[in-house]
């Protein structure tokens, strides 16, 4: 008996099985928004007033003109959520039209206007494009520049990308102790991807503590998405933008202390803002896997390599 095989051609000729064609899909990584598509012009975050009361909405891209989406009472987080009030969105584009429905809402999006029906409120949300506050900001007087876009000197193995960007999967030469750290990173579009298989590395304080860098855009902000310390703690609030924006980390970071026969006193603490926000306070640490180390001691900063083409710009650090 003959089987029958169903294939999808791609580029150069080749054929894939279906499913090897949605795993092609899921690794696709957009690093420009030029060459994103009409999905990612849908995606992104929405604010406006309805009967005076302030509304955001941040619209998840999925993959072949669907979306996902969530509607936030009094505006985005940061900047008005009370951390409670949601209600979450699901549609598609159809005839360039983006219709999103959940509980006792409806949805459209038309020219970067989200259109709102809550029955009795109905009204427009604006797209907004957020920059951090802490965005290109300059290091100050003493800090050690890890990488300003012009060498990976400060790194090894340094890779440096197009337009002056460096990669993942990179350590600094130097061990740091306590210090201010600031670290500006971008994901890519990854519109079939979901969970851990989207925009994924990790900033590691001292080569074993790790503060999660993830496309969770819109998500729920736990432990092992972006701004958690993975298996320690989640996130304040989610402030994570939109992929392939530029996103910042401010970190205050003490290190471990030792009595005289090596054993920890008290541990590694943290104090981090996302995007300007505080996201960890104060925050007592324990190791985390997938470092370089687990000693509590002096270490480097690690850029994990997670598959994903994460980008990363204006690092610098401050010795305390």
């Amino acid at each position: 008996m003959m089987r029958l095989c169903l294939a999808v051609l791609v580029s150069g000729g080749l054929f894939l099985s279906p499913v090897e064609a949605q795993q092609s899909k899921v690794k696709t990584a957009y690093l420009s928004p030029e060459a994103a598509g009409a999905d990612f012009e849908v995606q992104g975050e929405y604010v406006g007033e309805l009967n005076g009361q302030k509304y955001g909405a941040q619209i998840i891209a999925r993959g072949d003109g669907k979306f996902e989406g969530v509607l936030l009472a009094g505006g985005l987080p940061g900047e008005g959520w009370d951390g409670k009030s949601k209600n979450m969105l699901e549609g598609s584009t159809v005839d360039s039209i983006t219709r999103l429905v959940g509980l006792n809402a409806e949805a459209a999006i038309v020219d970067g206007y989200l259109g709102l029906n809550l029955g009795l409120l109905k009204g427009q949300l604006k797209k907004v494009l957020r920059k951090s506050p802490t965005a290109e900001m300059q290091a100050p007087a003493g800090a050690i520049v890890l990488f300003d876009g012009s060498n990976v000197d400060a790194w090894a193995p340094g890779k440096m990308e197009d337009h002056m960007l460096m990669g993942v999967g990179t350590r600094t030469k130097e061990v740091f102790d306590s210090f201010t750290l600031h670290l500006e990173f971008r994901t890519p579009f990854m519109p079939y991807a979901t969970g851990q298989a989207r925009g994924n590395s990790g900033m590691y304080l001292q080569d074993q503590y790790e503060c999660q860098i993830l496309d969770s855009f819109g998500l729920e902000g736990l432990d092992n998405e972006c701004g958690g310390i993975y298996k320690n703690a989640k996130p304040l609030v989610n402030m994570c933008y939109p992929p392939l924006s530029w996103q910042t980390y401010d970190v205050e970071f003490t290190g471990a202390k030792f009595d005289a026969e090596g054993r920890v006193t008290a541990p590694g603490k943290c104090t981090i803002k996302h995007n300007g926000v505080v996201i960890q306070k104060d925050l007592e640490l324990a190791t985390t896997p997938g470092g370089g180390q687990a000693n509590q001691k002096p270490g480097k900063l690690f850029l994990q390599d997670h598959g994903d083409p994460v980008r990363f710009r204006n690092i610098w650090i401050v010795k305390q």
